[in-house]
């Protein structure tokens, strides 16, 4: 059975909830990546951040990204699965909250993300098709 830990991309990293967005952006483009977990005090996932988050809820907003923290940006339940979950739970997860990146945490802590680049790198053409209807078409 293939799982979240053999598609996901290992090295990705938190963002502390009380860094500013401009540090989240920095970071955000050390990594290449347009989104970064966000973790609270214990080291817990409390939210996503993401590029877009920053430029439309901030930027666009006339904030000033050096005063708004990860923490402001964070909205919802955050999702995420374990590493030795199977794809089957990976998609549905994805599908059913209708998201594009999908932390993946094992013992507690962050190893990797799945991303839209993942699932194409690894999944049949039925089950991206099928990802892609459900998470896009709704959306």
């Amino acid at each position: 059975m293939t799982t979240a830990g053999d598609i996901m991309h290992r090295g990705a990293q938190w963002i502390p909830a009380h860094e500013t967005l401009d540090r989240a952006a920095q970071v955000m483009r050390q990594l290449d990546v347009g989104a970064l977990p966000i973790s609270d005090e214990n080291g817990r996932l409390c939210g996503i951040l993401t590029d877009r988050d920053i430029v439309v809820r901030c930027v666009a907003m006339g904030h000033d990204p050096a005063k708004i923290t990860a923490s402001e940006m964070a909205q919802g339940t955050p999702r995420w699965v374990e590493s030795d979950a199977g794809v089957d739970t990976v998609l549905t997860e994805m599908q059913g909250h209708q998201i594009r990146r999908l932390p993946v945490i094992e013992n507690k802590r962050l190893v990797g993300m799945i991303s839209e680049a993942d699932l194409a790198a690894h999944l049949t053409e039925e089950q991206l098709a099928g990802w892609v209807e459900s998470v896009y078409a709704k959306s």
